[in-house]
């Protein structure tokens, strides 16, 4: 019994022994990335920011986001109100933090579905070539040929304004471009050696962009969608903006500079002020979080003195 027991212990620890392993290297290498790449640090530290307040909104915000408090029209930052209160005496920093949630919501579905298309497209389309590659390609460029605020506006007017008919929009014409990076990372791929050799061996084409081709091109991936989660977030602020985005009352940092920011700017200016920072501060952090990625990840960069030591 007492063997057995031992047995178990040793097996326990021999079990803890890899987890701590593997914790460690990453701690070290979190701390590499933020000494070697300090703006993308602080660019992932605001997306972090943005996702807690999307997610706890209602414990961070001091109120709901369609409260009027009485007696509270447009008061100045103050301690009761931090970013002050708007024309309804609705508290600004409370649907700031609400307005994080369309802002997240709408970023990452975009940036899913986009992902989705383009990465089907562009592996397919670099991978197989010929004439399928032809045809893609020449769909793809009609795609980009139309202005994207246009487009997206047009759709919006015929659909009418809501969550998921911009998530859809947004979606669906920001995966033209997206698809053409990864034909170019799949095309670089395609012409590997381990290519040729998984096919020699009976791999079907599935198989070769499931296997070998999208792991390779995953960096790439990454990238872009880190980026245009920036993109995403600013076109769906500009949406709304112009009247095309999620419907009042439900707050959305766009919507907050069209609306009573732009009535009474004069008088308050904090009402435009700290959603259009928020907005700012959002798109920087994905941009810079997505360009120190880039630079991590790429191996090309990561020769040319972009590694991490």
């Amino acid at each position: 019994m007492a063997d057995h027991v031992e047995t178990l212990a040793s097996r326990s620890t021999q079990a803890d022994v890899p987890r701590q392993a593997v914790a460690v290297p990453r701690l070290h290498a979190i701390w590499r990335f933020c000494r070697r790449k300090p703006l993308g640090a602080l660019g992932g530290a605001i997306v972090l920011v943005m996702i807690v307040m999307a997610v706890f909104a209602p414990y961070i915000a001091h109120y709901t986001y369609d409260e009027t408090i009485r007696g509270a029209r447009m008061k100045p930052p103050n301690a009761q109100f931090w970013m002050g209160s708007d024309n309804l005496g609705r508290d600004i920093w409370s649907r700031v933090v609400y307005g994080a949630r369309i802002s997240v919501t709408v970023g990452f579905c975009a940036v899913l579905i986009a992902n989705l298309l383009a990465v089907s497209i562009g592996i397919t389309s670099g991978y197989l070539g010929g004439k399928y590659d032809l045809c893609v390609q020449r769909v793809v460029d009609a795609w980009q040929s139309f202005p994207f605020l246009v487009v997206i506006l047009s759709i919006m007017a015929v659909l009418g304004p809501g969550l998921l008919n911009i998530i859809l929009a947004l979606g669906f014409f920001g995966a033209a471009n997206a698809s053409r990076v990864v034909r170019g990372a799949t095309v670089s791929v395609a012409q590997n050696v381990y290519i040729e050799a998984a096919r020699a061996l009976g791999a079907g084409h599935v198989r070769v962009m499931v296997r070998h081709i999208l792991p390779n091109v995953a960096a790439t991936i990454i990238v872009w969608a880190t980026i245009g989660l920036g993109a995403f977030i600013l076109a769906e602020s500009a949406l709304s903006f112009l009247g095309f985005g999620v419907p009042p009352p439900y707050p959305s940092w766009g919507g907050m500079l069209s609306g009573s920011g732009r009535s009474f700017f004069s008088q308050a200016p904090w009402i435009a002020i700290y959603p259009g920072l928020a907005i700012s501060l959002a798109v920087f952090g994905f941009n810079m979080l997505g360009d120190a990625l880039r630079d991590v990840l790429d191996p090309r960069l990561r020769g040319a003195g972009g590694r991490m030591r």
